[in-house]
């Protein structure tokens, strides 16, 4: 017997930015995983505009060894507690010591936007990528 995969990338527009009509719905729940493309990281020139918090992979738990899964996890904690903070972060209302959570979020949410962006020309290896990440990380 022989043991395989198929690889498929399929791309779902919805109507009006309604991730959760039927069909997009559907095929989420589906499928091994989904890349969402967020169009407000788009306009921030932010390239890929993939939105990390709101894409998933359900497969990564079985293929990553666990520093990548602790890297990946830490990134995604950074973008979610700076999140959402963003607002009282950006009007000043947030004073540095009131959460360390957001302190720390602070500190490192521009070296993880700059990790996420890649020019069109930029090209890395897996191994790479992951080593970028996790150094991000390192105090």
């Amino acid at each position: 017997s022989h043991i395989g995969s198929i690889t498929g990338l399929y791309t779902v527009l919805v109507d009006g930015d309604d991730f959760n009509e039927p069909i997009t719905d559907t095929a989420r729940s589906i499928l091994d995983g989904h890349i969402m493309l967020n169009r407000k990281l788009g306009h921030k020139n932010h390239y890929p505009a993939i939105d990390v918090l709101q894409s998933i992979s359900r497969c990564m738990s079985q293929i990553a060894d666990s520093d990548h899964k602790a890297a990946a996890g830490k990134l995604k904690n950074v973008l979610a507690t700076y999140n959402e903070a963003e607002d009282l972060i950006n009007i000043g209302a947030y004073k540095k010591g009131s959460n360390e959570s957001i302190d720390y979020a602070i500190s490192k949410v521009n070296q993880v936007n700059e990790f996420l962006r890649q020019q069109v020309d930029e090209k890395f290896e897996f191994q790479e990528i992951v080593k970028k990440m996790e150094e991000i990380f390192i105090e």
